[in-house]
């Protein structure tokens, strides 16, 4: 069988795939927001059973599985998120600074995960080429794994709730600036959707893509050595 329902079955094996790696990426993107916040005095995710890599507590169905899903059946970039972590801003030691700050750590921690991925890959990559079809998955999982998480890191930068990029931008604005920020922030999801699924499919347009695939293949040149 090479096909399912019309699909090619290599497109489903990979799409299986990028969801295994989503949720695992996703689920320390997340942990990541929940140390961060600990550290910086508020423990509310770790109350709340978030401060884990267990990925149980970090996925959301459509986010972390539907969307990735969909989009890699359609060989697009690989976009998701996972669960938002909870915190109090309050309790945090320096609002203005830490929330920043935990704003960060999810992208940082792609970028980490990217990194190590690479020089994996670079590492094995010369050893997983006798193994045949078994070093080819091996290779294309390790290479996935980097791509993923580049494209997480500038999803999540995206200044859009409930994105990291609203979060790390929010302290920059003040007064006026401030209240227009929290009135576009309303209409968040509708110009996520509009982004995401409406500009690409009826008029060609696909900005987050070319954000994404467009800065994240250059990380990628620099990470893998292309």
């Amino acid at each position: 069988m090479t096909s399912l329902a019309g699909v090619p079955l290599a497109r489903i094996i990979n799409a299986v795939l990028v969801i295994a790696v989503v949720v695992v990426s996703a689920s320390l993107h997340e942990f990541g927001h929940a140390y961060a916040a600990w550290r910086c005095g508020d423990p509310t995710a770790a109350e709340q059973g978030r401060l884990t890599i267990n990925p149980a507590a970090h996925v959301d169905p459509f986010g972390s599985v539907l969307l990735p899903l969909i989009l890699s059946l359609a060989g697009g970039v690989t976009l998701a998120y996972a669960k938002p972590v909870p915190y109090d801003p309050r309790r945090l030691r320096d609002r203005r600074r830490d929330e920043v700050i935990v704003a960060v750590a999810g992208p940082a921690m792609n970028l980490i995960q990217a990194i190590v991925g690479a020089v994996a890959f670079r590492i094995a990559a010369p050893h997983l080429v006798p193994l045949g079809n078994a070093g080819t998955w091996a290779a294309r999982v390790l290479l996935m794994y980097v791509s993923v998480n580049v494209s997480l890191m500038l999803f999540n930068l995206i200044p859009l709730p409930p994105l990291d990029g609203s979060k790390i931008l929010m302290p920059l604005f003040k007064g006026e600036a401030l209240r227009r920020y929290y009135q576009v922030q309303r209409y968040a999801m509708p110009i996520m959707l509009v982004l995401l699924f409406v500009l690409p499919e009826y008029l060609g347009i696909d900005p987050v893509g070319a954000f994404v695939g467009g800065i994240g293949g250059q990380i990628l040149d620099l990470l893998l050595g292309a």
